[in-house]
């Protein structure tokens, strides 16, 4: 529990509700940050011109699914209940144990989303009833992030989480740090833009010009790899090396290097 102004407020609540606030909080900070058109992957006419769905859709989109993962996620903490064997264990070893468990956490979300993700696009049922609402999104930007059909969301996002929190045996407070930090994660990769300096970019090669491959025409068969390794891609062949090129009018291109398996 924490105490603020007077009321407790439970773990299980912050780790519920949380993310969801630091999803509209980071979005709104690279709303601000498109403006700049020297950092853009796409142009802002390309964003609006391109893309086939309308920003207030996506918006109603976004919130049903956080709405469908809020109580989902309040289910399953009820379900498990608030362990406090972090407590328990050593000071020395509570580090120790804290790395493992968001390793091994990152490692089954990725796992969980990369093969069911892969699948819709092979599915093309799933892919023409539900994974395209996401591909709608062209030109991605930092809000359209989780912008699924609920299915998607409640398979992909609610269900790894879920597994990851399981398998990870983390505490509802480090499913706090966790799920904020995949948030925060999952919106970089979206934002349509490559900052200098930004740390997602120097630690990850699973980022916003990654992910931006596949949600091209040319990608849209590589690179499922989300959201924080390219293990998977790297593995089973779907990755798809690009280069990043500065446009004559602005900003940033991704492009497929040519020595790709297709060719």
């Amino acid at each position: 529990m924490m105490m603020t102004m007077g009321f407790e407020i439970s773990d299980e609540f912050l780790g519920t509700f949380v993310p969801i606030l630091v999803y509209w909080v980071y979005s709104g900070m690279y709303v601000c940050l498109g403006s700049l058109e020297r950092y853009r992957l796409h142009s802002k006419v390309d964003e609006d011109e391109k893309n086939l769905v309308t920003k207030s859709a996506v918006v109603k989109g976004v919130l049903l699914q956080q709405t469908l993962q809020a109580i989902i996620s309040v289910i399953l903490f009820k379900i498990t209940g608030s362990d406090d064997a972090d407590a328990s264990t050593t000071q020395q070893f509570s580090l120790l144990l804290l790395a493992r468990q968001l390793i091994i956490a990152m490692l089954v979300i990725d796992t969980w989303q990369y093969f069911i993700h892969r699948y819709m696009h092979i599915n093309k049922f799933l892919y023409k009833h539900i994974h395209s609402q996401h591909h709608r999104l062209i030109v991605p930007y930092s809000y359209g992030a989780l912008y699924n059909h609920p299915l998607e969301g409640l398979l992909l996002d609610t269900i790894g989480g879920a597994l990851s929190f399981l398998f990870s045996g983390m505490s509802p407070r480090t499913a706090i740090f966790f799920f904020s930090f995949a948030t925060i994660k999952t919106v970089d990769d979206h934002c349509g833009l490559w900052l200098p300096g930004n740390p997602f970019h120097i630690f990850f090669s699973n980022n916003s010009a990654y992910h931006d491959v596949h949600h091209q025409l040319y990608g849209s068969k590589y690179n499922f790899s989300q959201p924080f390794f390219v293990l998977w891609d790297r593995i089973l062949g779907t990755y798809l090396p690009y280069s990043l090129e500065k446009r004559a009018t602005g900003g940033f291109e991704t492009r497929p290097i040519k020595a790709s398996k297709d060719e």
